[in-house]
């Protein structure tokens, strides 16, 4: 049982916990993402050895979007019924030994391929559904308001740091080994981070190592530092179709909705068919292609965290949350339409610097997590963050299938690449449009 935090005046200085809670948050969601990857690394080997055309590979890049969106509400709502501990950690085993199974596709006789990705693949959706929320979960309870722009940046440019990390990892291992070696290693780093979790993770009024100067600056700053005890989670079932409604009702939730929906499709691209691009495309083998999505990758991560920090920083000057977050999201979302040149250069390096450009806009715009902790209403943190992932996530499912059959149909990845520009500038009018001011919604009785 956790010792309870050192008495008021004992310590004049607050600690600095709450970092370490991000800074592993942080490795937990680059490994969740690096998870949704593996078959894009992986990918033309399996296909080609498995016999699988461009089709049938964009359906089962496809395969975890349609349970990571259909499990968002009822993702939510278990961590608000359960917490976000228990249900992540159970979360991260799931998904990891969904992970691990697939490189036994094929193995089996009787057991069509095709299928049995599309399963597994579609598991590792359903494991990896309250991961998200439990991060926005953890960022409410953890951070006060000032702080929150930056803790949620951090987190979501994990999802770039994780192809840094692993796609090189990835492509490595396919190249020296065999492609069922991406899924083995990549299963067994994520019993290990399960294990991990469970040890260093607490509710901020349940951590061993804070102190109470570092409580009261996360309470006095907005923070719900007692979001994470099971009682009072489990006090208050949020799951209601009265709450839903409320939520789905609201203009300006639905522009949010919109904006992180359009901002996936950049984001799946590059999870999915960026790797096969690289190697389809332009030519590049699969450990080149590893290396080369790992550049635009290290801008995408370097954009996520300036964009937090911008954002924290216009707050701080201006007192206004609606400039904080938009001004970032516009100016990144308007440089990441230069995807679309890569349609008329030729040379590889030109490819890799608008990508990398693309990505660092991406990155700056990503503030969607930090503007549903300024928006969610505080008694449905969870499913809140549920109904947002769902939305944003269902780009997981139209974005691999869309590109798939565009390739097949032209044998090209250009109108692939305008499909996801226009995305960018959708994301702009949402936001520019449609939201409206930001600030919390409050709900009806």
């Amino acid at each position: 049982m956790p010792s309870e935090p050192a008495p008021s005046g004992t310590a004049t200085r607050p600690t600095r916990i709450r970092f370490q809670i991000i800074a592993l948050i942080f490795l937990i969601t680059s490994l969740n993402y690096a998870d949704r990857a593996t078959f894009s690394i992986a990918g033309e080997a399996a296909s080609t050895e498995l016999g699988l055309s461009a089709v049938q590979t964009g359906f089962i890049l496809s395969a975890f979007a349609w349970a990571y969106v259909l499990a968002q509400v009822p993702g939510g709502a278990l961590l608000d019924r359960f917490g976000t501990k228990r249900v992540y950690v159970a979360a991260i085993t799931f998904w990891s030994l969904c992970t691990a199974l697939q490189g036994f596709v094929g193995w089996i006789p009787g057991l069509a391929a095709v299928t049995t990705l599309f399963v597994m693949r579609f598991l590792v959706g359903l494991a990896e559904a309250p991961s998200f929320p439990g991060n926005a979960r953890l960022v409410a309870a953890w951070f006060p308001a000032r702080e929150r722009g930056t803790a949620s940046a951090i987190f979501n440019s994990a999802q770039y740091f994780s192809l840094v990390a692993f796609a090189p990892l990835m492509g490595w291992l396919v190249h020296t080994f065999h492609w069922r070696a991406v899924f083995w290693v990549m299963g067994v780093l994520g019993i290990a981070a399960a294990a991990i979790f469970m040890a260093f993770i607490h509710g901020p009024d349940r951590h061993p190592s804070i102190n109470q100067a570092e409580l009261d600056l996360i309470r006095e700053g907005g923070g719900e530092i007692a979001m994470e005890r099971p009682s009072t989670a489990a006090a208050q079932p949020t799951f209601t179709w009265h709450n839903v409604r409320q939520l789905l009702a609201n203009r300006m939730m639905l522009g949010i909705y919109l904006g992180q929906y359009c901002i996936n499709v950049l984001t799946y691209f590059f999870v999915t068919w960026f790797p096969i691009y690289l190697v389809k495309e332009r030519g590049l083998n699969i450990m080149e292609a590893g290396f080369a999505a790992a550049v635009p990758a290290v801008c995408g991560f370097i954009g996520g965290l300036a964009g937090g920090i911008v954002s924290d920083r216009i707050l701080a000057r201006t007192g206004s949350i609606d400039r904080a977050r938009k001004v970032p999201l516009v100016l990144g979302m308007t440089l990441a339409t230069l995807i679309l040149g890569c349609v008329w250069v030729d040379a590889e390096w030109l490819v890799i610097l608008l990508m990398s450009l693309a990505f660092f806009g991406k990155g700056v715009a990503s503030l969607g997590w930090a503007v549903m902790a300024d928006v969610a209403p505080r008694q449905l943190a969870g499913l809140s963050g549920g109904v947002f992932n769902m939305f944003g996530n269902t780009a997981g499912i139209v974005t691999p299938i869309v590109v798939g059959y565009i390739v097949a149909a032209t044998g090209s990845f250009d109108l692939a690449l305008a499909f996801v520009a226009l995305h960018c500038v959708l994301t702009i009018l949402a936001y520019t449009v449609v939201v409206g001011p930001i600030r919390r919604l409050e709900l009806a009785a």
